[in-house]
């Protein structure tokens, strides 16, 4: 009866999620196949057990999209530009059947007053529901009269948003740390979106971001009416829980000693380790090497292209750190001066060995007299000691 019943349940459960797949497919203009594919790869990446594909694909099908309001700031708008390239979905579904974008600068149609009013209004009809996400980095010096947007000042634009908001992400590094803009001498004053509501946030740092990293928070948030699991600095853990070298392409050659010393070297082309040219890395927790970029492959990322890793994701390295400095290495030391891949044999001539044994006489010759000298000023330190 058991055995019955399970088979019965899961039937059911095949049956429920094919549906949820087959209605949310056609609203999305996708077949079953890809959508089922999409939800698998959001359940991996998020790191959830088997069968939480279907839980994604119900939500997707039957919550209400939720309401975003999308604030940019002190940034060069790459987050949004890396969205855009998103694939799985695009960015047009993901704005019109997962999320209802209700405030973007750069994609919304409006401008100027209709622009601000439709922000009102969302804030207004979605109050305590809605998701506010800040792009770039707050200035605060001078009482924050760097950035001002539609009149009004970003600190308190983000402060007003995020008073009534069910929950606040900060995408990209200026907005979760400060980014570029807070680097010395930091004129401005920028600091994260987390420093400026004195609150944690969900921090989703890169420069730009990985689009895929976003929208599985979006989606748990969906699906489960809360934010993913982060760390101590408020970033997913499912995203950024290991650092960049554990999961690197290259790092069977860093452990065998394989490093390029110079761009365009030997070992460069080779694709070897990038660790003395200043990648970051061994310090830089990341997923960068295990999701690729806008859906063009896996080596669509700086150390895959052969390009240090600079550390945008993590504070005090990217923007900080000059590129060429060796990273500091977590759990692992190697030595400095690894020898080369194959080291040159010589011989010693019998001048250079004539040479190198009157070099050791001589040094041998100085230690004795040295000690000898030394034994003559312990001696004539006694009596002193003694009258003493």
């Amino acid at each position: 009866m058991a055995n019955q019943r399970m088979e019965n349940m899961s039937e059911t459960y095949i049956e429920e999620t094919a549906e949820a797949a087959s209605t949310v497919a056609n609203r999305l203009g996708i077949n079953r196949r890809e959508f089922l594919q999409f939800c698998a790869a959001t359940a991996t990446t998020l790191g959830l057990p088997t069968g939480a594909e279907a839980a994604i694909a119900k939500a997707v099908e039957k919550a209400k999209r939720p309401s975003v309001i999308w604030l940019h700031f002190q940034e060069c708008t790459g987050c949004s530009e890396s969205l855009l390239r998103a694939e799985h979905p695009t960015l047009e579904k993901l704005i019109l059947d997962v999320i209802s974008l209700d405030y973007h600068e750069t994609l919304m149609a409006a401008a100027g007053h209709q622009a601000e009013a439709a922000r009102k209004a969302a804030m207004k009809a979605h109050k305590g529901k809605y998701v506010l996400v800040v792009e770039g980095a707050i200035p605060v010096k001078d009482n924050g009269i760097y950035c001002k947007v539609g009149g009004h000042k970003a600190i308190d634009m983000v402060k007003e948003c995020a008073a009534d908001a069910a929950a606040v992400i900060a995408i990209g590094s200026c907005a979760s740390w400060g980014g570029m803009p807070s680097t010395e001498p930091n004129p401005t004053g920028a600091s994260s979106v987390g420093d400026v509501l004195g609150k944690p946030v969900v921090t989703i740092p890169g420069c730009p971001p990985n689009p895929y990293n976003f929208l599985a928070t979006v989606v748990h948030f969906l699906t489960f009416g809360s934010l993913p699991a982060v760390d101590q600095l408020g970033r997913p853990k499912f995203a950024y829980g290991r650092i960049i070298h554990e999961h690197c392409e290259r790092r069977a050659h860093f452990d065998a000693g394989r490093f390029a010393l110079e761009f365009g070297d030997e070992g460069h082309r080779k694709g070897y380790c990038l660790y003395k040219l200043g990648c970051k890395g061994p310090e830089t927790y990341a997923n960068c090497s295990t999701i690729g970029f806008g859906d063009a492959g896996e080596s669509n990322w700086p150390v895959g292209c052969g390009h240090p890793c600079i550390g945008c994701t993590e504070k005090g390295v990217g923007f900080t750190k000059p590129i060429h400095q060796t990273a500091v290495l977590r759990g692992m030391s190697p030595p400095a001066s690894y020898p080369g891949i194959v080291e040159q044999q010589g011989k010693a001539s019998f001048a250079a060995a004539a040479a190198l044994a009157a070099i050791a006489g001589t040094a041998a010759g100085g230690a004795a007299m040295l000690a000898k000298n030394l034994g003559k000023q312990d001696a004539e330190q006694q009596p002193r000691q003694k009258g003493e």
